[in-house]
Formats: C-alpha cells, structure tokens, sequence
C-alpha cells in the first residue's frame, strides 16, 4: 500500500499552532471538516481523545499516528500535519512531535486500517530521512513529493 496515494494535498496541514495534544487533535478534525471529508467532527473529536487517553499514539523521533474509526466516512483519510514548534503529545522518547500521520477510516473495514497503520510504521521505521526531507518542506506538494520519494526508495532497496 502506498501511502501517497491516500493523502491530497488539502489534507496536509503545514503548520500547526497548536503546542498541546488536544488542541492539535482539534486542528487536525477541523481541517478534515472543512475539506468536507467528515461531518459529525465532535464525534471523532471524542474518539480521538478516548483512543489518547488509553495510550499515546506518538511513536517517538517526533512522530505520532492518531488513528480512530469513524463511520461518517466511506474511504480511508490520511492528514499529514507538520508542527514548527512541536506538540507535547506523551512520546515515548519525551520529545515534542513535529510530525503527525493521521487516518481515519471505516469501521467496517479493520484489515484496510491495518494495513494503512503498518504502511506508516515501515515508512517511519525504514526512512532514516523522512523527519528532515520533512521539516524542509514549505507545501504541501512538497509534503506529498517526500513522502512519494522516500516510500519509492524503500520499494526499490
């Protein structure tokens, strides 16, 4: 699964304001609300914050992958956001996140929310690069460029 494929350019937020988790949340579901991928954005809103509360979803090195099943949706959504300052979102290593991977799917469909989930984590695990090529980034066609590029070089080794 490639993960470029799922992300639009409107769904890349370049800057978050937000320093703190739940106000970053509330960015990332307004974002998607208003690129009209989702409606009822209390309701997800809410899952989000119960899916933090019983774990962090920051997997450390500045990154975090908020997940939540939402049945407002028909297909999956991937937002990319990227914070200048950092977000304090429990990470497992202390540090800020600078770099979230947010999806959104079906509860209908478990197996394709894994296998976006799993896309993510080898990208993270896989890209020694990604963190930087990322803070480089001014647009979000750039965004989406890097993500492109570091998935296709994984492909190729």
């Amino acid at each position: 699964m490639r993960l470029f494929s799922l992300i639009a350019e409107d769904l890349v937020l370049l800057d978050v304001k937000a320093g703190e988790r739940n106000s970053a949340l509330r960015e990332m579901v307004t974002a998607l609300k208003r690129a009209k991928k989702i409606s009822k954005d209390k309701e997800l809103y809410d899952k989000l914050l119960k899916r933090e509360n019983e774990g962090s979803t920051a997997v450390g090195g500045g990154f975090a992958i908020p997940h939540a099943k939402h049945k407002g949706i028909k297909n999956p959504v991937v937002l990319v956001a990227l914070s200048r300052r950092g977000v304090e979102f429990h990470a497992p290593d202390g540090k800020p996140v600078r770099f979230f991977f947010f999806v959104v799917s079906h509860p209908a469909d478990p197996g394709l929310n894994l296998r976006i989930l799993a896309a993510i984590a080898h990208l993270l695990r896989k890209s020694s690069a990604l963190a930087e090529r990322l803070a480089g980034a001014e647009t979000a066609r750039q965004v989406l460029d890097v993500i492109r590029q570091e998935e296709e070089s994984l492909h190729e080794g």
